[in-house]
């Protein structure tokens, strides 16, 4: 059985389809950029399998693994050759062992040019974390207090040519209690440094790559902490503007929400907002005053984001007086820097 590992697989000018076998549980849990969900055992078969294992015997889970891949063998065949026409995969289950060895057999004998990842997804969530951990790009950081529009900066960024990583839109969620509005069900954390791993690996290195200015947790999504602290100690770029401007933001973004949505993620700030302002800016939702909701709110981001300011540890910090609202604008304005 030919086998290559996971560095060895993403230094590849033109990679194979990757099949992962893992059941589809696992494969929801995280997997591998690109990767072709091709499960030999549903979840449920495979806690049969495993248990059988540990209680039973290795070699009755592998007769009952036998059984019920027996009737899926066609199948697999054909999902393999639609995934891969021009024949040529690479098969990865758990750790390397008998699920992706099995499928690999199985399309070899199919006429497929197969090869199985060495030390299964487990290798390669080994290679992930440790490449993470490794300085391969300049970091530049784009800040600022809550309104000032700095995805939409980052995304102006982006079509100016630079090179650039959404780490919201990669965690489906905007940081805020206001953060889920809108966006799909986040991603398992191991599933977001995936995605991160992806889309940092495809820049090139040594390249500049500007991100937005997080926490570490975004939603429930926890960034990878070696990555983080590179972000924290990144040169920023603070965008400075007219609070009228970042109210308008603010409603440009959240007003097309419904109330009661808007209503739940104020409430959420009850013990930082107090009371009388939870209850003002409930008030304003119910009139459709949404800039005097937005206003109440900036009340507390303010002096959340002063806070970590205070903290934050940044080789060096730029601030950057916004000349327009508008987003491609400061975006040339970030440009001119350089």
């Amino acid at each position: 059985m030919k086998t290559l590992t996971a560095e060895d697989y993403f230094s590849l000018a033109e990679r194979p389809v990757l099949l992962d076998v893992r059941s589809p549980g696992e494969f929801r849990s995280g997997h591998a950029p690109g990767a072709v969900s091709l499960p030999l055992f549903s979840d449920e078969e495979r806690a049969e399998v495993g248990t059988l294992y540990k209680q039973v015997s290795p070699d009755d889970a592998l007769l009952r693994g036998l059984e019920i891949a027996g009737g899926k063998m066609r199948r697999l065949v054909e999902t393999a050759r639609e995934a891969a026409p021009a024949g040529n995969v690479v098969v990865q289950c758990w750790r390397g062992g008998q699920r992706s060895a099995s499928v690999a057999w199985l399309l070899e004998k199919a006429g497929m040019d197969v090869r199985q990842l060495s030390g299964g997804y487990k290798a390669y969530r080994s290679f992930v974390r440790d490449w993470l951990a490794t300085e391969h790009h300049r970091l530049r950081v784009i800040s600022g207090p809550t309104g000032s529009g700095k995805t939409r900066i980052l995304h102006a960024l982006s079509a100016t040519g630079a090179s650039v990583v959404d780490l919201e839109g990669l965690a489906n969620h905007k940081g805020s209690s206001f953060g889920a509005l809108g966006e799909a069900e986040q991603p398992t954390t191991e599933e977001f440094e995936n995605l991160l791993f992806a889309e940092l690996f495809a820049i090139p290195a040594g390249r500049e790559v500007w991100l937005e200015d997080e926490s570490r947790m975004i939603g429930t999504v926890c960034q990878p902490y070696v990555f983080y602290q590179r972000l924290v100690e990144a040169p920023v770029v603070e965008i400075a503007q007219p609070d009228a401007w970042r109210v308008q933001n603010l409603v440009e973004d959240y007003a097309g929400y419904a109330d009661a949505d808007l209503a739940a993620a104020f409430t959420r700030l009850k013990k930082r907002l107090g009371g009388q302002h939870l209850q003002r800016a409930l008030d304003a939702l119910e009139e459709g005053d949404y800039a005097t909701a937005a206003r109440i709110a900036l009340v507390y981001y303010d002096k959340a984001y002063a806070h970590y300011a205070d903290r934050k540890g940044a080789t060096e910090t730029v601030r950057l007086e916004a000349k327009e609202r508008d987003a491609r604008t400061i975006a040339q304005q970030i440009r001119s820097l350089d």
